[in-house]
């Protein structure tokens, strides 16, 4: 089998999303009204374990949720005895370290409602309006008021545990991009895209995801301004003459051209050019922090993925070990300075 084959029978979406709580109920019960369930519970007793796959001296309580018949964009709950700190929180999303999870709604109104009552109630929580975004074919000239609008409205939504996108479409259908659970409170799919933030003019660390993970790169280098932009103005915290690049790393099963074909699980790549001072975060946003704290990926070869990832830049790179449901993983920093673990599946 050739690198490229393999590559692409071995890795799938970003798995999971996990976590820090300090009450695994408490965040169950948040995040059944998305569409989650309860699907694995597993912990390590013993804080070797846990120092040896993710650098944490903590036992911990782990919960895996599932979202319907979701093979990807699961979310894992990590309840350590002993936290390292507090996360990200309210924190901009301007800064390096940066993780975020976005879902598809059919209702996110129901969602704004929901934060500005908890506004009202006087609860941590920053967020903005749902902004409208065309994303795709952007140079289209409609008639308004005569023409169907194609687009999506979108709003962020931090808290102090989590930090989550929310998007709706109008208009328009990606039947392999995010599967609604209408029987949910929030009328939400699994996770469809993670992020993260990067400052990196020579763009060499992207090429990690790529040639290593072996991802397949869909959108490259897509600019977004202060001048472009009202929602990524206001959801990056960006000032006149800002600007930041996307690059979007897929499932191999996706497709560059067909927009039906196209899967979710994408990992969106936020790069701001290293001339603006954006402050270092990582150590709010690994394994032992609470909030989002880590993603992972599943692939079918965990013995030759852990080769690739040991013969590349990246750093620290474990043996691989049985995580706290059993499964075979090891866990590593990428060239970027992000936090991953590869699950065997």
């Amino acid at each position: 089998m050739s690198g490229s084959q393999w590559i692409t029978s071995s890795i799938v979406g970003v798995y999971e999303v996990c976590i820090g709580v300090p009450n695994l109920e408490t965040a169950i019960e948040y995040w059944q009204q998305f569409g989650y369930r309860v699907g694995q519970e597993g912990g390590f007793l013993a804080t070797i374990n846990a120092q040896e796959l993710y650098h944490v001296n903590s036992s911990l309580r782990s919960v895996r949720l599932w979202h319907q018949a979701a093979d990807h964009g699961l979310i894992r709950l990590m309840q350590w005895e002993q936290s390292q700190n507090e996360g990200l929180g309210l924190e901009s999303m301007n800064v390096k370290g940066n993780r975020w999870a976005t879902s598809l709604t059919a209702d996110v109104l129901t969602l704004l409602n929901q934060a500005e009552e908890a506004q009202r109630s006087g609860l941590p929580i920053r967020y903005t309006m749902p902004h409208w975004e065309i994303i795709y074919n952007k140079d289209r000239k409609m008639r308004p008021f005569i023409d169907p609008a194609i687009g999506v409205r979108e709003m962020l939504l931090l808290q102090p545990l989590t930090r989550q996108v929310l998007f709706q479409r109008f208009g328009y259908t990606l039947p392999h991009y995010g599967q609604i659970n209408d029987q949910a409170a929030f009328k939400t799919s699994q996770i469809t895209h993670m992020g993260l933030v990067i400052q990196d003019d020579s763009k060499e660390t992207l090429k990690f995801y790529e040639d290593v993970l072996g991802l397949l790169r869909v959108r490259d280098e897509v600019e977004t301004s202060y001048e472009s932009s009202q929602a990524g103005r206001q959801i990056f915290d960006l000032q006149p003459g800002d600007k930041f690049f996307v690059t979007a790393f897929d499932d191999p099963r996706s497709s560059l051209t067909d927009l039906q074909a196209v899967r979710s699980g994408r990992l969106y790549i936020v790069r701001f050019p290293e001339t603006k001072s954006l402050p270092n975060q990582f150590e709010k946003a690994r394994p032992g922090c609470l909030g989002m704290s880590l993603y992972t990926y599943r692939v079918n070869d965990i013995a030759g993925s852990r080769d690739r990832v040991q013969a590349s830049s990246a750093q620290a790179v474990t043996e691989i070990l049985e995580n706290e449901f059993g499964d075979r993983s090891f866990s590593f920093t990428a060239p970027d300075g992000y936090f991953w673990t590869l699950v065997e599946g």
